[in-house]
């Protein structure tokens, strides 16, 4: 199969060896180049890296990426193979296990994160500003009506596909990011974000994480979940005391 996963990065740092990855640092435009391909390349948005995170690398992936297969994954995160909760116990994926996955679907998702005591909309309100999911909903139900239950439904789970991660044969992934970014861009004309720090303008990075569901629920197309580990140190008790203070 003819797999290419961009490996999402705006730092230089040891990088998968198997040839199915291709690094590309995004946010590139006006950057420093660090050795990798830029997403400041051919059609880009690079330049809107702040407020669309790695979603300037989906977007490269896009326009310019040719393959049967493409994906995003994060330079620490990774589709994995093993244990996720045990580092010693997990690999990331190679060639032959997204090539045992996809010959029986189209697309690959990580795994759900499950939020539990709350909803996806709920925890979105509580994290970032619940008037940006307002303004996603109303340009959904303005732009694209009949994906509208399917964005409510999703918004009502306590639990999604989360970091804007995902494998897909290229014809699902085109039609995702064709989807996606016609949503975002009329979102961004409705968002002032001025007064946002630095964390809250990655708003549509973050509307884009809960998009992916709205989609995978609209089409009804079959998907896999696979493990996705963090390849580093996490604070599990400082992150859970985060998450409570936002619900509290």
């Amino acid at each position: 199969m003819d797999i290419r996963v961009v490996v999402a990065t705006h730092k230089r740092c040891r990088m998968p060896e198997d040839e199915v990855y291709l690094p590309l640092q995004v946010g590139k435009a006006g950057k420093a180049p660090l050795g990798y391909m830029g997403d400041d390349t051919g059609q880009h948005i690079s330049e809107r890296n702040t407020e669309f995170c790695e979603l300037t690398g989906l977007y490269w992936a896009w326009k310019n990426l040719s393959a049967e297969y493409k994906g995003l994954v994060h330079y620490r995160r990774y589709f994995t193979q093993g244990n996720p909760w045990i580092s010693k116990a997990r690999r990331i994926y190679r060639r032959a296990d997204f090539e045992k996955v996809l010959h029986d679907v189209d697309i690959i998702v990580p795994d759900k994160r499950e939020y539990y005591i709350e909803t996806n909309a709920s925890h979105y309100a509580h994290a970032h500003f619940g008037r940006d999911l307002e303004i996603l909903r109303h340009v959904i139900k303005e732009r694209d009506p009949g994906t509208l239950v399917a964005f409510d439904t999703v918004m009502a789970r306590t639990g999604a596909h989360m970091f804007n991660m995902m494998v897909m044969k290229a014809q699902r992934f085109d039609a995702y990011c064709a989807w996606l970014f016609e949503i975002l861009f009329a979102v961004e004309k409705c968002v002032d974000i001025s007064s946002y720090d630095s964390y809250q303008r990655r708003v549509f990075g973050f509307l884009g994480e809960l998009l992916l569901d709205v989609w995978l629920e609209w089409t009804q197309l079959p998907y896999q979940e696979v493990n996705v580990a963090f390849m580093g140190h996490q604070n599990w008790v400082k992150k859970g005391g985060l998450f409570l203070l936002r619900k509290f």
